[in-house]
Parts: structure tokens; sequence; C-alpha cells
């Protein structure tokens, strides 16, 4: 049973509804023992876990008592770093109202842990250390919660106890902040100076604190009536599985995210546009009549249309966006720098696809707000960005729907997520463009030519034979009568490319454009040689994308780094080694190999002309020639 205390409810039924909220700030400002100490005060721990706790506290505790900050660091290493890492979600309710909280991390490696709690909260209490008042972390917690859709804050001004109470101090640390959160347009901010170590204004109000005449943080956090109204919002249905137990039963199922729906009304298929009526609901009780958010249940449809998972069932009177080139806000949680140009899968709702960020618009400085020039992102950067996606997506407006507004960025290779985003407005530039049906295409082309049309993708590091190579292939080919063209890395880089330097960015940029260049050249027919060190798989990928699965071979042209630095044709190695270039690969830039190359020609145990011998055979083999 929960402790009886004084003042304090200990039976938690009755809750008129349910809020949401998270605590975050900069590490060590207090965060997991203000819950502690809340859950605490409101005898809502358990007698064992008091007991368990006291007995952690002195393993692990650093404040001479109870140490409540362990009573939601979980982890070890948590434990023994004395940190939050991952975020804790806990339970607990008042009869005046029910909450569940998520403890975030301070740490600004942890930025994206700290995000996933705020995607789901209603409410942010924002922590900051009396002695050290608003710091970038701070700051940084405070936008992304404000992109995330929070608009209600509580600033709670921690370890007043160490500052004497002093009032002074707490009105100096409330004017900087809200005069920062101001910048984020509709906010409310409630300040509360607190003391989490020893109970100060966390559900009663203290007698240390006399010019203070707000709430304590519990008497607020009942109070509060947070916006939501995703019941009063537009019916979207996001499909996540066909549910088909036999012939005769055809439904969808899903979670409703938004709006109510019931039997007989219309609804559409977001995309498409195909508008029928909703037959029967089906849910694990049994039929409904209604259902609303929050509901899980199976619709079938009056008609038999073409719905898969991932589309979005909608209401008809008012659809949501459906584009493929969107802005968003991005929040950056790789270690590997977001670059423009790159394929990523992204993840909206229950539909996963190809997506590849077009450009960088800015970059935003959370000290000051301010929109910084930048060529891409860093790990906990945010920045606004344009974005296309292989296929149009449907969506609402973050603000206005965070389900379906909101999105992750997976990384194609790890598939780690790489970012979070949030959706402002759709990009209709290329509204007006469509394709145009030719009667000759790749087929027709390359038959007159006597050949298929094909890619022959040479990688390998500089000095590794890609270039003799695939002259040799070119020269053999042209004996043969084949039509073909050869791009080297160098000579585009003499005219297409000349705009590019050698960074990241630049990298992926230049093998973008010869990708798109190689598959013009195979809709002509021809069979395209292209000699580049190309030293990232997800570019590589991202051509073999743009390419006929059987038109594409990646040749892996392998020498280890030490016999090209011996070769060293063009003198780059030297020049590298000595600082003179920089981000050269090999030396300032990874080389990342091909895990699963059609062909892989070791250059230091064959020769160049047994190398070239080996692609034709391969040409051969596939009924390229």
């Amino acid at each position: 049973m929960a402790r009886d205390g004084a003042g304090a409810p200990a039976h938690c039924s009755g809750s008129r509804d349910l809020l949401r909220f998270l605590t975050c700030g900069s590490v060590d400002d207090g965060k997991s023992t203000l819950i502690g100490r809340l859950l605490h005060d409101c005898a809502l721990i358990f007698d064992d876990q008091l007991e368990a706790l006291e007995r952690e506290s002195q393993r692990f505790g650093t404040t001479g008592g109870i140490d409540f900050s362990l009573l939601l660091d979980g982890l070890e290493d948590e434990r023994q770093q004395r940190i939050t890492i991952d975020v804790a979600y806990r339970y607990f309710a008042t009869p005046a109202r029910a909450f569940v909280v998520a403890d975030a991390p301070g740490h600004e490696q942890y930025t994206r842990n700290m995000a996933t709690g705020a995607s789901t909260s209603d409410l942010a209490v924002i922590l900051v250390d009396a002695r050290n008042g608003v710091v970038a972390q701070t700051m940084r917690h405070a936008f992304i919660c404000s992109l995330l859709g929070i608009r209600h804050y509580v600033l709670a001004v921690n370890k007043m106890d160490l500052v004497g109470f002093d009032q002074a101090r707490f009105a100096e640390i409330v004017a900087r902040f809200t005069e920062f959160a101001a910048r984020f347009g509709d906010s409310e901010v409630c300040p509360i100076p607190l003391s989490a170590l020893e109970g100060d204004n966390v559900t009663r109000r203290s007698e240390r604190t006399p010019w203070y005449r707000g709430p304590s943080l519990l008497e607020h956090l009942e109070r509060v009536e947070p916006t939501r109204g995703l019941d009063q919002r537009p019916f979207r249905f996001p499909v996540q599985w066909i549910n088909r137990p036999n012939g005769e039963f055809r439904g969808f199922s899903g979670t409703v995210v938004s709006g109510s729906i019931r039997v007989g009304d219309p609804v559409r298929l977001a995309g498409s546009g195909r508008t029928t009526r909703v037959r029967e609901i089906v849910s694990f009780d049994g039929p409904l009549d209604e259902v609303s958010v929050g509901d899980a249940v199976t619709l079938r449809l009056s008609e038999e249309i073409d719905v898969t998972r991932g589309d979005m069932l909608v209401d008809p009177r008012n659809p949501p966006e459906c584009v493929d080139q969107f802005a968003a806000h991005v929040i950056w949680m790789s270690e590997h720098r977001m670059v423009p140009g790159r394929s990523y899968l992204l993840k909206i709702g229950t539909r996963t696809l190809p997506a590849t960020v077009t450009a960088l618009k800015y970059r935003v400085e959370v000290s000051s707000l301010a929109h910084l020039a930048d060529r891409s992102l860093g790990l906990n950067d945010i920045g606004f960005c344009n974005l296309s996606t292989a296929a149009p997506i449907a969506f609402d407006p973050y603000a206005e729907n965070r389900d379906t507004g909101g999105f992750i960025l997976i990384d194609r290779l790890t598939t780690e997520t790489a970012g979070a985003g949030m959706i402002t407005f759709g990009l209709r530039r290329a509204s007006n463009i469509h394709w145009q049906a030719l009667t000759v295409g790749r087929q027709e082309r390359a038959a007159l030519k006597g050949q298929a049309a094909a890619v022959l993708w040479l990688t390998g590091l500089s000095g590794a034979g890609k270039s003799t190579i695939a002259d040799l292939v070119e020269k053999q080919l042209y004996a043969a009568g084949r039509h073909t063209m050869l791009l080297d890395g160098d000579n585009v880089r003499h005219g297409l490319n000349r705009d590019l330097g050698f960074t990241d960015v630049d990298r992926v940029e230049n093998i973008r454009r010869v990708g798109e260049v190689a598959k013009l050249m195979t809709e002509a027919g021809l069979i395209v040689i292209c000699s580049f060190i190309s030293p990232f798989r997800a570019e590589r990928q991202m051509v073999r994308e743009l390419i006929e699965p059987t038109e594409f071979l990646e040749i892996f042209v392998d020498a280890p780094l030490e016999e090209c630095i011996r070769r060293d044709p063009k003198g780059l190695y030297a020049k590298a080694t000595a600082g003179r270039i920089e981000n050269f690969t090999g030396i300032g830039s990874p080389y990342e190999p091909p895990e699963a190359a059609e062909l892989r020609l070791d250059t230091v145990s064959s020769t160049p002309e047994d190398a070239a011998a080996r692609i034709l055979d391969a040409l051969r083999q596939r009924r390229i020639i």
C-alpha cells in the first residue's frame, strides 16, 4: 500500500482526465529529484519501494538522506554516473487528475531522448538551477518543446534553498526565460520557485517563499487545461494493416488519431481521392456504431477500393494535403551529419518510403533563434529543410495534428533514427510537371544498337586502378561495335560539377548528379562506364535505385590503402599527408567499401587487362552484350 501522508492523498482513484507532462532542462538541475519528491509527498511510493530507495540512497545517493532521483534513474549506468540517460515514464494520479510524467535526460548528447518524451506531452516542466540560471541547454529544450507543439510551460526554478530563497534571483531568471519564450509565439509560462530536495512549493506552498503568491507545482498541474481538441479535428485513420481472416472479410485496421467516424459516414482514401462509406466498425469487443480519437478498430467499407498499409482514410470534407515535396523543421539526432541529397527512409504514421533532404534553408541558433546559413546539420542541430519523397504523402501541418504531421528520418544503412521532423507546409512547385509518354524508349534505343543498356559503376580508392580499367573496358567495347559513354570523376569535375568541392556535402551532390546523368544515358540505350571514388555506400545505393536492377553492376576496384599510397599516380596522397589537400579519401575522409558488389577486382594480384576481361565476361553472362 502507499503510505499515508499528512494532507496528501493516499488513494489514486477518481481522476477526471489525463495530463502528460515532461521534465527537462540542463543536466543536474534536479529533474529526477523533483519527480521523486512529488511522488513521495503525494504518498504514492509503496512501502517496499521506499525501503529499496533508502537502500539505494545509501549506495548511490549524494544528498545524505533519501535520494529521490534514484526512483527514476533505473539504469545501472545512470545510478553510477548520477545522470539520466533514457526517458523514464511514471504514471500517478490524485483525486483531481491522472498524470503520465516523462523524465528526460539533460545531457546534450541525449537530446534525441528528450525530444521523444516531448513529442507526446501536453506540458513541459523546465527546470533551472537557481545558481546557474538559464543556460544553452535550457533554451534548446524549450525551443524543441515549442517545435513539438507544447504551449504550456512551468519554469521550475530549483535549488532556491542554495541561494537563500532570494526573490531578486528568482525574478532575474524568470525575466530571462520569459523574454526567450516570447519568441515562440502562443505560449504560457508559469514560474515557480522550488527546492525539490526539501519539498518547497512542490505539493504545497512553502513558508520560506512568503513573497511568492502563485500555486505549488502540483496545484498548477491539477488545474492547467492544455489545448488538445483532437476530437474536434477532421477524421484521420492511418491504415496499419489489411485484415483478411478469410475470403469473405476484408477490413482496414488502425487507430483513430483525430476526429470521429460513424457507420454510414463518407470516408475518403487520401491520395487517390476515392470516396466511399463506412459499412461496419469492428472492435475486439464487437461491432461499434461510432469511434473517436484513440480507438483501435477495423473499418469495413461499402465498396472494395485499393487500400494498403500506410494509406490514410480521412474526412472527405476536410482532406489533408497530399504532396511529394514539403518544408519541415528537423531535429538532427545522428552523430553522422545530415547531408542534403542523401537518401533516407522517412516514416510518417504507418508509412515508410525513401526521402531526400533537397535543401537546408537555414540552421537555428538556439540561444538567439537566429537563422544561420549552413550546408548540413550535426548532432542536436535544428534546421528548416525542404524534403522530397519517392511518392506523395498525406499530411496535416504539425501545428494542427502531431500524428499526421510528424515524421522520423532513418539511416538506410544502419536503420538508426537520424532525425525527427515536423511538417510546416507543402511545396507545390512541381505540380504542373508530368511525365511525358514517349513512343521510343530505352529498350527500343538499345535494341537498335544491338545491346542492353547498363551502368558499370567502378568504385575504389584513388590509385586503385579504376580509370585504367574503365578505359580498357570502353576500348574493347568500342572495338566490338558497342555504344558506350565513359564518365570519369576528374573529367566530370571540369564541367558539370566544377562548382563542387570535396566536403561530404559536395561529394554526395557530385554522385547524385552523376547518377542522374547515367540514368539519362541508359534511356539512350548506352552502356555507361562510371569511374568514381564514390566513398559512401548510401550514395552508391542511391544511384543503384535510379537504374533498373538488371542494368546496374557495382564493381569494387580493390587495392589496400598502403598500395594506393605507394602507387600515388597523381601525387595526391603525398599532398594530403602534407596537409595540402583537405578531406582526401583514405587520409582525411573515410571510404566505405561495398558490402555486396557484383564484382570485386583485386588489382594487386591481377593486371588491369585481367580485370577488364572479367567485366566483359560479366556483361556477356548478363546478355548486355
